[in-house]
């Protein structure tokens, strides 16, 4: 049985790879909002969000398209769901091949039973996002998105002040489920040159936006600082070779 569903898992995946990867038609990306912390707080930052809030990925993912020429002319068309009141599955603390495989078996279990399809199909990316009360100072979780089953688990603040720098973790996320990497190193800073928004720029730094993979302007070869909003994120063409944008 557990042959059969592994079987069953790549089948679909496999196909879901090709279908967000042609870029014939624009990917569906569903937000559902969850309480991580169960504070009132957090709450009441969820019931005010609506597609508003998340409109600049939409904007960006059109404006970098049109960049690479892409003839798809909105690449992701974002909307927010309803509010999950269920956790997932908390990822394996001393994560090995075998734990990380049942963790994903999971995790896509968890999504069926809360997120029933709706339509849809091989292009539907579900982003959960989890709201946290805190402030930028404090470390959240590590946020993962996955290109087999099409999900993203994307920590977050529930403040309105950090409501620009969300969207650039849940872009990062979404573009991790379409093939793109991570570019940054240890540390946290961008590798070079392929975590550079510019990796041809003389002189190379500082640069003036970040890239979405690494999520950090550099300003110099050691130093870099988080990127505001989308507005000061690009996809460089690393990136764009990786989620087929550039053949």
């Amino acid at each position: 049985m557990l042959l059969a569903c592994l079987a069953s898992v790549a089948t679909i995946s496999a196909h879901q790879r090709d279908a967000t990867r042609s870029w014939e038609k624009s990917i569906e990306v569903s937000i559902f909002p969850i309480n991580a912390d169960g504070t009132q707080a957090t709450q009441r930052y969820i019931d005010q969000l609506d597609d508003k809030d998340f409109g600049i990925i939409n904007r960006w993912g059109a404006r970098e398209a049109k960049r690479y020429s892409m003839p798809l002319e909105q690449p992701f068309n974002v909307t927010v769901g309803d509010t999950i009141d269920s956790l997932p599955p908390q990822f394996p603390g001393n994560a090995n091949s075998l734990s990380v495989l049942f963790w994903g078996l999971k995790l896509r279990y968890w999504a069926w039973r809360h997120t029933p399809d709706d339509g849809g199909g091989l292009t539907r990316v579900r982003m959960f996002v989890l709201y946290h009360e805190g402030n930028d100072s404090d470390a959240l979780e590590h946020s993962v998105g996955l290109q087999k089953g099409l999900i993203g688990l994307v920590h977050a603040f529930s403040d309105k002040d950090q409501t620009q720098q969300n969207n650039i973790v849940i872009a990062h996320e979404l573009l991790h489920t379409v093939g793109a990497v991570d570019k940054y190193d240890l540390n946290g800073n961008p590798v070079q040159p392929v975590g550079l928004a510019h990796p041809n720029r003389r002189p190379m730094y500082p640069q003036r936006a970040a890239e979405i993979m690494s999520g950090r302007i550099p300003r110099t070869a050691l130093r870099s600082t988080m990127a505001e909003s989308l507005k000061h994120v690009v996809i460089n063409p690393y990136t764009a070779t990786e989620i087929n944008w550039i053949k």
